[in-house]
């Protein structure tokens, strides 16, 4: 099976480094891609010591990137070595995204992996309740929740 898919052209210049580091990124994503689920995360996690949190407009310039730099990571499949691209783009210029692995909420179920900045997934389609997550890569800044975003189980209010 066939998907048609358009890509947008993007004309906006990137400056030299911008593409060596998005290169060698993808590069490292498209190997750490293949080994064990535990050792990806050791190796995230480690790398994500000492970067500030990445706000949306970093990890979306970051992936903008990574898309234009690699046809193959604009399919369907693609979105482990896609999200590992990111990241370590984003990582590269000293900050660091929510990196996510989890399923598909809803049928058909499917395995996902993507970034995200507080509770904003970018670049995907559906919205933050749409997945579930299996295990994240936080930055060791989180962002703050926005004023209009109330605090879930798992992240308790603080009054102060």
């Amino acid at each position: 099976m066939s998907v048609t898919v358009a890509l947008n052209r993007d004309h906006r210049p990137r400056s030299w480094k911008l593409r060596l580091q998005t290169r060698l990124a993808i590069c490292l994503a498209r190997v750490l891609a293949l080994f064990k689920p535990y050792v990806v995360r050791r190796v995230l996690v480690r790398l994500s010591k000492g970067a500030k949190a990445a706000d949306a407009a970093e990890i979306t310039t970051a992936r903008d990137s990574v898309l234009a730099s690699s046809l193959g990571l604009h399919g369907l499949r693609a979105c482990l070595p896609r999200s590992l691209a990111t990241a370590l783009l984003c990582r590269f210029r000293g900050t660091w995204p929510t990196w996510c692995v989890g399923v598909r909420t809803a049928p058909p179920f499917a395995a996902h992996a993507w970034v995200e900045a507080g509770r904003e997934m970018i670049g995907e389609t559906g919205g933050y309740d749409s997945y579930s997550r299996l295990f994240t890569v936080p930055p060791t800044t989180p962002l703050p929740l926005a004023e209009s975003e109330p605090a879930t189980e798992d992240e308790p209010a603080t009054d102060q």
